[in-house]
């Protein structure tokens, strides 16, 4: 039985694995970078914490620390036990086991939360939701989405995957998206008809294999770049 969930639920990732999951190099960390959905995940804080530049937007964000909190407790068990009743569906190198992938994903989170209230003063973490995105025009180096698009075929249609993307190319001269797959494991069946439709709007898009791999097959980031 596949992976289902009733909505979309706050899942944090840490900073090492937005470096894995999107290439980041030391220069993609000295520019100024937008996350899209970033929900409780640590790259913000941690990021910060290094002397770097990013705001997150998540709908999340318009509700107190504490609220986001109790939304973590409420699915928390709910999660991993689905990942437990699909673990075949996993690759068990960097995180062993459930108990480990639970740790880390709670030790993420509350690093999120830890820095929530000084983020939320700093403007850091903005509420706003795709394919909404309260910037000006250019006003990031890259636009990061990480497992909302293209991951949530059956609920995001393709038109707002459209409008998403450029959003997100126009406050951005880079975009990066990963997982290109569904909960299921299946490829997004939105990437072919985006991948022939990208040159319309004058992007240059590629797919990319990345150093991170823990959904059995999401191994691959789409990139976005102007050519004009």
């Amino acid at each position: 039985m596949a992976m289902t969930l009733s909505s979309i639920v706050p899942w944090g990732r840490s900073f090492q694995e937005y470096i894995d999951m999107f290439a980041l190099s030391e220069q993609d960390l000295a520019g100024k970078i937008l996350g899209c959905g970033d929900g409780p995940a640590s790259f913000n804080s941690e990021v910060t914490r290094r002397g770097g530049y990013v705001i997150s937007i998540d709908p999340i964000y318009q509700f107190a620390p504490q609220d986001i909190n109790n939304r973590i407790q409420e699915t928390f068990d709910i999660i991993l036990q689905q990942v437990q009743d699909n673990q075949d569906d996993y690759v068990w190198d960097r995180i062993p086991s459930v108990q480990a992938l639970g740790e880390t994903r709670m030790a993420s989170m509350q690093m999120f939360l830890d820095d929530y209230d000084q983020g939320k003063s700093d403007r850091r973490y903005v509420p706003a939701s795709l394919p909404e995105i309260p910037f000006e025009d250019s006003s990031f180096d890259l636009a990061l989405c990480s497992h909302l698009l293209l991951l949530y075929g059956d609920r995001l249609s393709f038109e707002f995957h459209q409008q998403a993307l450029q959003s997100m190319m126009r406050v951005a001269h880079d975009a990066r998206i990963f997982p290109l797959v569904q909960l299921d494991g299946t490829r997004s069946p939105y990437l072919d008809a985006l991948l022939e439709w990208f040159p319309s709007q004058g992007w240059i898009a590629s797919v990319e294999t990345v150093p991170y791999e823990f959904q059995r097959g999401g191994h691959e980031m789409l990139r976005l770049c102007r050519s004009r």
